[in-house]
């Protein structure tokens, strides 16, 4: 069977497969996002404290993903479990070391205007500070989603959903009839979800950073 053929005839597990694959890695980067961002907020004004979230972060990053998710399932079992802890992880460090140098980043001239026309700290932190810090913030975003759009794969290890489950079952079948068809048709999904969440993050950056700032 060809690869073209084999397509067309798993299309819909593969379908299937790629859309779980999306989900997970989305709905981690959500969080990855909002704890990044929050842990960015509560540490950049502190060189010490940015450093620390920085280090600790990173530290997690160096822990294989295997290992990681092996570690993982006495804990919580297989499945989706292991995977949604493991890629909101791994996608901490660029969130918020991106956070931290955004904010940091900001005009201090810019923060005395606004608490100069009475504002609040959380309100010039809301209306002045993350705005200004959204560029490098997006810009982690994107790195941290193509990492985990790799590292999702390795889910299947632990029964987690996606398109690892394809690379793995090919992977076994070496030999096989099919085998070198599953393992791309795995790899070769992963890439274009990956493309096209990149193309999702270039518009969004589009819509919502002014266009002074991009310049």
């Amino acid at each position: 069977m060809s690869f073209w053929e084999y397509l067309a005839d798993r299309h819909q597990q593969l379908l299937t497969d790629a859309c779980q694959h999306a989900g997970v890695v989305f709905q981690c980067m959500v969080t990855a996002t909002a704890f990044g961002v929050l842990i960015g907020v509560v540490t950049y004004r502190s060189d010490w404290a940015g450093d620390l979230a920085a280090t600790a972060t990173s530290t997690l990053l160096t822990v294989p993903s295997l290992a990681m998710i092996g570690l993982l399932i006495p804990v919580v079992g297989l499945g989706v479990p292991p995977t949604v802890i493991a890629l909101t992880l791994y996608g901490l460090l660029p969130v918020v070391r991106n956070a931290v140098v955004g904010l940091r980043g900001v005009d201090p001239s810019l923060v005395d205007a606004a608490r100069g026309i009475g504002m609040s700290r959380p309100a010039r932190l809301l209306r002045v500070e993350l705005p200004l810090a959204w560029p490098p913030i997006l810009t982690g975003i994107r790195v941290a989603t193509q990492m985990l759009m790799g590292i999702a794969a390795v889910a299947a290890y632990a029964s987690g959903p996606g398109l690892g489950n394809e690379i793995f079952r090919g992977i076994a079948s070496l030999g096989g009839a099919n085998a070198l068809n599953q393992v791309l048709a795995g790899t070769l999904g992963i890439i274009v979800l990956a493309l096209l969440f990149d193309a999702a993050y270039v518009l969004i950056g589009r819509l919502t950073i002014p266009r002074g700032i991009r310049a």
